[in-house]
């Protein structure tokens, strides 16, 4: 864990997941990507589902929840979903929390990943997982989700989605904002419409919660894009907006699906701009 302001911060790993390394890299050649990660038999890369828990002025915080535990076995097998190390609620228990102290969820995106553990199966009813929170999602972002396009359908599992519209506990925004004391929502539209990015900054320090706009550190490379992404050429621009910030400004990057770097800095080198300093969170500042 490490402290912004008021604010505790601390890992929540949910799990762990394999997507396609051609996918997942877009047009850069399979030679050059496999030097970095290593594919398994399938082709598919090891990837965490790994949140950030903010505790502070009287909220507890979760940003995005990982896949949940709500398929069936061809869909674990597809992604190989390995909830053998770490679970959500686990993860929580360790860190002295129950599902139910959450007061807020911020979700980046609604594809199955990211938003899949914010609803639960009980006694064959879909529920919110987290009883007592408010879960912050894109107005635009959920109008894509409710009529997804053909790239993203199979993203946007209507079960997750409609449990949590169902349920009353739905907070919609409107772009960019502010959305708690030091702690602000950015959009990115290249890898899905309106997905969110959350900055939490303090006098002195400031991490970001990256999500799909840099999955892993390996991203961070200009042209290393997802085929994923629903308009590539608007991830390109966004992610060299971004870099260039967060070098400039020393933000700390937290890397939602990076399976060995948790937290990196960004640096512009003679060679472009890198990753450097893979450190955990405690160690982020």
């Amino acid at each position: 864990m490490t402290t912004i302001g008021p604010y505790t911060l601390s890992t929540v790993e949910t799990g762990q997941f394999r997507l396609d390394g051609g996918a997942m890299f877009g047009v850069v050649p399979k030679a050059l990507w496999q030097r970095r990660i290593t594919p398994d038999g399938r082709n598919r890369i090891l990837l965490n589902m790994r949140c950030l828990l903010i505790e502070g002025e009287g909220r507890l915080i979760l940003i995005d929840a990982g896949v949940g535990d709500k398929y069936g076995t061809r869909f674990q097998d597809m992604f190989a979903i390995d909830h053998s190390n770490w679970t959500l609620s686990a993860s929580l228990r360790a860190l002295g929390f129950d599902m139910s102290d959450v007061t807020d969820v911020i979700v980046t995106h609604l594809h199955f990943d990211h938003c899949g553990g914010c609803s639960v199966r009980r006694s064959g009813v879909l529920l919110p997982a987290f009883p007592n929170a408010m879960f912050h999602v894109q107005a635009e972002h959920l109008a894509a989700a409710l009529k997804p396009n053909e790239r993203e359908k199979a993203s946007f599992l209507p079960r997750n989605i409609h449990t949590l519209v169902d349920s009353g506990q739905l907070n919609l925004l409107d772009g960019p904002q502010g959305l708690f004391p030091g702690i602000d929502v950015m959009v990115a539209n290249g890898h899905t419409t309106a997905q969110q990015i959350v900055k939490i900054g303090g006098a002195d320090r400031t991490l970001v919660y990256a999500a799909d706009l840099l999955p892993t550190t390996h991203h961070v490379r200009g042209p290393w894009v997802m085929s994923f992404d629903v308009r590539p050429l608007v991830t390109l621009e966004e992610k060299a907006r971004f870099l260039k910030t967060a070098a400039e400004e020393k933000w700390r990057i937290f890397f939602e699906h990076d399976a060995d770097t948790i937290v990196a800095d960004i640096k512009l080198t003679e060679r472009g701009i890198t990753a450097v300093c893979a450190r955990p969170l405690n160690e982020a500042f």
